[in-house]
């Protein structure tokens, strides 16, 4: 059996200074899960989130809810 390993990416609208997350979209189908880090700390913690949830936040960001008022 293939263990699938991370594959990060960091969004191309992140070219503000590095103060970014990245994520490993990869794993959501055959896991269920989008692992986040900080991009500036690759070695550091993993915050591993519900495949559902992460593509819940990513809809309330395209749609607006977070914006500030």
């Amino acid at each position: 059996m293939k263990t699938e390993s991370p594959s990060w990416f960091t969004s191309s609208h992140s070219a503000n200074g590095g103060n970014c997350i990245e994520v490993a979209a990869n794993l959501a189908a055959a896991r269920g899960v989008v692992p986040v880090r900080d991009s500036k700390v690759v070695g550091g913690p993993v915050v591993t989130v519900p495949a559902t949830a992460f593509a819940a936040f990513v809809a309330g960001v395209q749609g607006g809810t977070f914006d500030a008022v």
